[in-house]
């Protein structure tokens, strides 16, 4: 037993899962590319732009991610660098993103936040990130493309600040921002980092050390570059936020690196810095207390499902963030929903489609086992202790709606197997509409992109196509009934809201607007909504 602790422990140091968040375009993909080539995970980045010749990111998978040269679905990727281990889950960047994309957000244990130079903290890094900050992960910011005119950085900490709620410090600091891009000032090594940019991905870093003022930095970069940047670490280090490792882990602080990920400069010292700061897994919250991943009771949580990965074999895979214990190949586990032991078989990690089987994993790692159909989101799975269940995964209510049919009678039957095994990844939310009369489901999705991916995706991996009629509603709620019985029919509603179940028979009200919510809760004295399934 010792053995095993021990082994497990020095497992659980070596590791670091974190997810990639970002606003649309600024270079999210790039940077977890350029992070795999140091991993020696990939010998090429792949470009979104390069049509041409085939090469596309490699967290891009699906066919439509090719088609359109964005990420819409969260990828897992693994590598390891100097010794440590390192699982990314990547997030879609683009704004009309799924629950996919803050059900994954759970599974990390940290996260690194893209910020484009020129643009600042823009809206979808605002809603990812509060996601983040409500769970008190630590947050690292990589401010990118600064080969580029950029905002004054002092300007981008104010904004960080500001409109994200979060202290910053500075690991290093850009030198000429306004197209003229000289290098890094790195002040946790005292070094100045030359820029000297290429080719796209192709670099030279020079690093000098030395202390600010001496001639020989002077002569480097030039009397006016390094005026200007005397002055401003000196205002750093007068008036800039202390480095504090308690709050960076507590998410109260965010180390900022500035660098520019195509051309590779300023990744490595984000890499090294971020493995020294990063945490390790993390304890779990549970209805046994909380699970420290050092405990030698194998445990885990499903946090995503994806069917048709290999549309060849029509595969479905759960993904299981291990928590706790030694996963070993053939591991029987007890599932806490299903209520009886399963054995998770043709276990699998992943650097985007790419697969090898996993012989064993440890906390913080990510696998992806053959699902039959028995997984749900949320899932606790457990090798020894039938009681323990991990705390529910929030679901992200629907803001845009649609019904949908399809358009041959015939294919009923792979339309509704489709749309099921769709909405149990989480992909979209199904309802149907209670005494209507209507022959046809609503889906409910996070961002509009989802309507075309459902459209794509039933069309290629179930050969069905569908009739898809967006509807003016906003707001889904679900009815709180606490386990009695509800009668639905004396509710007074606007005349334009829906009553519907969910996939699981919860009852649903969707409404078209908030006036229509706030109606039906002023005329219906004991009607209590929330804005989630659990």
């Amino acid at each position: 037993m010792s053995n095993i602790k021990t082994l497990i422990e020095r497992e659980v140091l070596r590791r670091r899962t974190f997810a990639i968040i970002s606003h649309p375009d600024a270079g999210k993909t790039t940077l977890t590319e350029k992070l795999l080539l140091y991993g020696g995970a990939i010998r090429q980045a792949g470009s979104v732009k390069s049509r041409k010749t085939n090469r596309y990111a490699t967290s891009d998978w699906m066919e439509i991610e090719k088609q359109r040269g964005i990420s819409v679905t969260s990828s897992v990727m693994q590598f390891e660098y100097n010794g440590n281990f390192i699982n990314i889950l990547d997030t879609p960047g683009h704004q009309d993103f799924s629950e996919d994309t803050y059900r994954t957000l759970i599974a990390a244990d940290s996260a690194v936040m893209i910020i484009d130079a020129a643009k600042g903290v823009e809206a979808q890094t605002i809603k990812l990130f509060q996601v983040c900050k409500k769970r008190g992960i630590p947050i690292f910011t990589f401010v990118n493309k600064m080969d580029r005119a950029s905002k004054s950085p002092f300007d981008l900490m104010d904004e960080i600040e500001s409109v994200l709620n979060i202290y910053s410090y500075p690991v290093n600091w850009p030198i000429g921002i306004d197209g003229d891009f000289k290098g890094i000032y790195n002040r946790q090594k005292s070094q100045i980092e030359i820029f000297e940019g290429k080719d796209h991905g192709m670099s030279s870093v020079n690093s000098v050390k030395g202390r600010i003022g001496e001639k020989h930095f002077k002569d480097l970069i030039g009397e006016d570059y390094h005026s200007t940047l005397e002055d401003e670490i000196e205002l750093l280090e007068h008036a800039g936020e202390k480095y504090d490792l308690e709050k960076i882990s507590k998410g109260l602080l965010t180390p900022v690196f500035f660098g520019s990920a195509m051309n590779n400069f300023g990744v490595e010292t984000f890499l090294e810095e971020f493995i020294k700061l990063a945490p390790t897994p993390l304890d779990k919250n549970s209805t046994a207390g909380l699970v420290s991943p050092f405990n030698d009771n194998f445990t885990g949580f499903v946090f995503k499902i994806q069917a048709n990965m290999n549309p060849t074999h029509r595969d479905r895979i759960a993904f299981i963030r291990i928590c706790s214990g030694k996963y070993e190949k053939g591991l029987q586990v007890y599932n806490y929903s299903l209520k009886k032991h399963i054995k998770l078989s043709q276990p699998q990690q992943f650097m985007a489609q790419d697969r090898t089987i996993v012989e064993q994993a440890y906390p913080g790692d990510i696998i992806g086992v053959f699902d039959p159909g028995i997984f749900n989101i949320g899932d606790t799975l457990s090798e020894k202790n039938k009681n323990l269940k991990f705390d529910d995964i929030p679901m992200f209510p629907s803001e845009y709606f649609a019904r949908i049919t399809p358009i041959n009678s015939t294919k009923r039957k792979p339309f509704i197997k489709g749309i099921t095994q769709l909405s149990q990844e989480g992909t979209i939310q199904i309802f149907k509409q209670i005494n209507s009369g209507i022959d046809s489901l609503i889906a409910g999705v996070v961002g509009v992109l989802q309507f075309e991916i459902l459209e794509h995706r039933l069309k290629n991996e179930y050969n069905v196509e569908i009739k898809l009629e967006r509807i003016p509603f906003k707001i889904a709620r679900w009815i709180v009934t606490n386990g009695v019985e509800f009668d639905h029919s004396n509710l007074k509603l606007s005349s334009s809201t829906i009553i519907a179940k969910d996939k699981n028979q919860n009852l649903v009200l969707i409404f078209e607007n908030e006036w229509s919510q706030s109606w039906a809760t002023d005329k219906n004295k004991n009607l209590v909504l929330k804005d989630t399934s659990l």
